[in-house]
């Protein structure tokens, strides 16, 4: 499989190289500016006004920069701007502690060192003075940074839903490959075969089971994602088909939380858990299968589990496990970047457990 980790069409590196130019670009303006005004009031010495804005341009920058250090991790909130921009206020409080000390302090340390007295108002007057000056300048480049941030979401959510549909493409081909292929519809209709003279029931109800499934497949179409609801329907069908092929041998129990049922996930994706289950644990034994199919939510996300009491992880079942889940795990990456996983784990004494996390909407 081709590699298909998202990648956004900006680079990174140039970003910062162009924000850093502005950056520079913007306090050589200030510098200029500083610099005209001094030399309208009649000042000679040309230094006073360079030292006035460099010293407050690198004071700035160290802040901004333990500013974005401390707060990039709550960038996954740029879709809730009032909650974004209350965290963002919450540093202003730093700005006004810490940047009075550290400039007047560069300033008076060079003023002394040119045998020069750094004259300005009282400390009461620069703290008030500044720290309003400072908050106008905070929120202008915190705006900015909102819609820079913005636009670098917009972007990544334009190239992981251009990527998830180029994956649905590819797991609707292979779904259908492996679940429709001659030798899956043979089984059904062998099935089938053998309960027509015995128990006309069962025929109908399988019938109407992989009816179910071939419409609910059929359904999703094009669409990336699939609520939880959509995906149980092509789930039940499929499990209905393969516990009357597999008579007696195998049990499916349900245990979902209704108020999960809304909740969008990849397309197709919890059939191919199931299938991992009758392939790898059911078709390969006699006894009973008990299998679970479960979905909650735990905090911000939704959790899906399904697991058998006696699969054993094995070099021929482990993490990669087919086509299907590396395909799934393809999927989530794009849609969800890290936050979204599906794990296989060993249960004591026998039993595999297939949990699908990733993160659940209001």
């Amino acid at each position: 499989m081709s590699d298909l980790t998202p990648k956004l069409p900006v680079n990174g590196n140039r970003n910062r190289i162009a924000a850093g130019m502005a950056w520079l670009l913007f306090w050589g303006l200030m510098v200029l500016v500083a610099l005209e005004d001094h030399r309208r009031d009649g000042g000679t010495a040309y230094w006073q006004p360079v030292l006035w804005e460099t010293s407050s341009a690198l004071v700035c920058t160290g802040l901004l920069l333990f500013h974005r250090r401390l707060m990039a991790r709550h960038d996954a909130l740029i879709a809730s701007p009032w909650r974004w921009f209350a965290l963002q206020a919450r540093m202003l409080p730093v700005y006004w502690v810490a940047f009075v000390p550290l400039v007047f302090g560069l300033r008076h340390a060079v003023y002394a060192l040119a045998g020069a007295s750094y004259e300005h108002e009282t400390w009461p007057q620069v703290f008030v003075y500044e720290s309003l000056k400072l908050t106008v300048f905070i929120g202008l480049f915190t705006v900015i940074g909102f819609g820079l941030l913005s636009y670098r979401e917009l972007l990544g959510a334009r190239v992981r839903a251009e990527q998830a549909h180029a994956l649905l493409r590819e797991a609707q081909l292979q779904s259908l490959a492996r679940q429709m292929q001659p030798h899956f519809l043979f089984n059904a209709l062998n099935t089938i075969s053998s309960l027509m003279h015995t128990d006309v029931a069962r025929v109908d109800a399988t019938l109407l089971q992989l009816a179910d499934m071939l419409r609910a497949a059929l359904a999703l179409g094009e669409r990336p994602q699939a609520t939880l609801e959509e995906e149980l329907r092509l789930a039940r069908a499929y499990a209905g088909v393969m516990a009357e092929r597999f008579d007696g041998r195998a049990t499916v129990h349900w245990q979902v939380d209704d108020a999960v049922l809304g909740v969008a996930l990849p397309a197709m994706s919890v059939q191919p858990l199931l299938e991992n289950v009758f392939k790898h644990t059911v078709e390969r034994r006699r006894a009973p299968t008990r299998i679970t199919v479960g979905a909650v939510r735990e905090g911000a996300q939704l959790v899906l589990r399904v697991e058998d009491d006696a699969g054993i992880l094995g070099q021929d079942n482990g993490e990669g496990r087919g086509i299907g889940l590396a395909n799934l795990r393809a999927r989530l990456a794009a849609l969800h970047g890290s936050s979204a996983s599906v794990e296989l784990s060993q249960l004591a004494p026998a039993g595999v457990r297939t949990e699908l996390r990733l993160p659940c909407a209001s």
